[in-house]
Parts: structure tokens; sequence; C-alpha cells
């Protein structure tokens, strides 16, 4: 997992709507810079949260199995583009239909486990946002392969989840990544209960498609955002394995990183953190504390005077881990990551990922619709 400080500017960069767009090869400095710019979050935004259940008992069986295009078969991955050599494991990636009517569709990609991978147990990655794609926890977390600075070859994650356990990573909802529909106002009725809905008929969907997990333990996971996303997910499986029409998960457990819960909390706790590590005056928390009461539209003058005050008093530091080096573009345009104190830490492997996915061979070998792809929705 990635401190808190890390996450927290990933969902400010979500929160903010920030959208990377490839031009080509030929502007990929400018590119690299638009993405290097999103990361710094001018002040926080709020949440809009949404209902989070939907009732089951007004569901039928045959609305939970979607016609789907897929197969476990069609959907091996040969073989990544730059992958080391010796790979020992089997892994899987394409799309999960959660809706044919719509024609939305979820992206996936899963790892097994080189030994036991008939015993392991199963586990579900949602990375936050909302709206961000679990691939970045996929390549620059827990997943079993990391970017090399070329943004075309990959190596061994030495402490990949999928070295105990068979690990599905999904892009959701609808509109991250490489996840789509083909109803445009998909994209913008997205909220907690459609998404908690989506992924209950992804999973249900994905055991048709893998029945060799439909009895394994399962443990649903995830950071951020996924303060959402795990729990709800979670109660909608409880609730949906006490009607006999539907198809019995086998939960264990959930587990949740950093998780984003409430706006309030989180907020204060954001700049809390800057103040108790000496990055913020004593009178700008006091006024933070004072006027920010709720972070959201409503907020005082006042209460935007002060954020913006905390955010400039630290300076040009990566505020989501105040003790990291920088990654900045050098002089040639070539990303150069500044000389830091964390040891072996690469400030620069979520722009490394970006190019990586972004190439039209690698996401012929996921499966993917050849696309512009995107950290956040």
């Amino acid at each position: 997992m990635k401190s808190v400080a890390y996450t927290w500017m990933l969902l400010s960069m979500c929160l903010l709507g920030h959208r990377l767009i490839v031009f080509g090869e030929a502007n990929e400095a400018q590119v690299l810079g638009k993405f290097l710019k999103s990361r710094l979050s001018k002040r926080p935004s709020p949440t809009v949260h949404f209902p989070a259940r939907f009732d089951v008992n007004t569901w039928r069986s045959s609305d939970y199995i979607q016609p789907q295009d897929g197969s476990m078969e069609t959907d091996k991955i040969s073989a990544l583009p730059g992958q080391p050599d010796g790979v020992d494991f089997d892994h899987y990636s394409g799309y999960v239909t959660v809706d044919s009517e719509a024609g939305r569709a979820l992206f996936y990609y899963f790892a097994e486990s080189p030994q036991n991978s008939s015993t392991n147990p199963l586990v579900l990655w949602f990375n936050g946002g909302p709206g961000c794609s679990s691939l970045m926890g996929a390549m620059t977390e827990l997943g079993p392969f990391r970017v090399n600075s070329d943004g075309e070859t990959l190596f061994r994650n030495n402490y990949a989840w999928n070295n105990v356990a068979n690990v599905i990573f999904v892009e959701s909802p609808a509109g991250v990544g490489f996840s789509y529909s083909n109803t445009t106002s998909d994209y913008q009725n997205t909220g907690d209960k459609s998404t908690e809905k989506d992924a209950y008929i992804f999973l249900l969907n994905w055991l048709e498609r893998f029945p060799q997990y439909k009895s394994r333990e399962l443990y649903i996971t995830g950071e951020s955002y996924g303060g959402h996303y795990v729990p709800q997910l979670a109660n909608t499986i409880l609730l949906n394995n006490k009607n006999s029409n539907q198809t019995v998960i086998n939960l264990k457990g959930i587990t949740v990183g950093n998780g984003w819960i409430d706006d309030r909390t989180g907020y204060l706790g954001r700049f809390d953190y800057l103040w108790t590590h000496a990055l913020s005056s004593d009178e700008t928390n006091k006024g933070i504390h004072t006027y920010c009461h709720y972070f959201n539209y409503k907020d005082p003058e006042q209460c935007e005077i002060f954020m913006n005050l905390s955010i400039a008093e630290h300076g040009h530091i990566d505020e989501y881990n105040i003790y990291a080096p920088l990654c900045q573009l050098d002089s040639s345009s070539s990303i150069k990551s500044s000389a830091g104190s964390v040891y072996s830490f690469d400030p620069c492997s979520d722009y490394y990922m970006f190019l990586y996915l972004n190439r039209a061979d690698v996401q012929t070998a996921l499966h993917a619709k050849v696309t512009a792809w995107d950290l956040c929705k």
C-alpha cells in the first residue's frame, strides 16, 4: 500500500477530474507535462455520495447473468509486451458485460498464483477515486509486474499479492480506464448505488467465466474510495447470498487501506497531517478548523482562503508523500526523478505505467479496446 499522503494525492487528482489524452509519440513530452501538472491539486473537491443499497428482492436471476462475448480461453494473455522471461503463472484480461442492453462492460486483469493457484483464495481489488483505475494497483502497487523507466518493458514485483492469492483488478465504474458503455448517459449517472450493482453483476458473471473459482474463498480489498466500494459490495453479496435463486459467493472477509469514508473527517485529516508535520502554520490550521465545517461548495470565502494558505505554505513538495523525491521533466523533456531520501522508490512509476498502457500493442495484448487510457475518469 502507498502512504496515506500518496493516496490523498491520487484521490484529489481524480476528484478534480483531470483528463489524460495521448496525442501521439511526437508530443509525448507535452502529454507527460500535463500529467505531471495534474498531480498538483489546487484544493480538495467534495465527494458526492449516493444511496449505497439497491433492492435485491426486485431482481430476478436472469437480470444478473448477462450475455457475454468473452471466455476464459479467449481472455488468456499469451504474453505482455516487454514482460520478463520466466513468467510462471497464467494471467487473463478482457471485458465482462454487466448490462447487455446498455452495452456496459467492465475491464479486468486477473493474475493467478504461480503456485497453489487451485487452492489459494480469490482477491478482488479496487482502487479509489471515485473513478480511478485499478490497473494503478496492478502496475504500481500489488500486481505481478512493474513498468521500467523506458515505458516499454516490465519487471517482476517481488511483493506481488498473486504470490499468495489469485487477484482480480477491475476498472470500475464504466468510463474508468478501459471500461466503457455504449450508452453515454451512463457516464453522467454514476454513483455508489450503480457502481455497487455493476460490481456485483461483474463478479457473478466473472465466476461464470471462471467456474473453478465459484466456491473459492473471496476477499474484497481496496484503498482510498474503496472505503465505499468494498463494504458496499460486501453488503450486497451478503444480502444476495440469502436468496436461494442466486449464486452463493464464498465471501470470507474485506480489507480497506487508507479508506475514504467521510468527507469532513478525510479533508480535515489532510490539513491536520500537514500541520502536525510542520508544513502548515498554527494560524492556518486554526482557520481551517474554524471556517471549513463540511468542505463543500457552500463553504464560506474564509475557508477557501485558509485552504489556499495551507497549500502555499508547504511549498513545492509532494504533499502526499512528503519525504519522497519528486518526478520532474528535465530539459530534454524526459522524465527524471530528483534525488530523495526514500530508498528504492521511484516517484515516476505512475508515468511509466501511463506510457505503457497507452501503447497499442499493450492494449491489444490485454484484449482491450484500443483507446486513450486515463488514470481517472
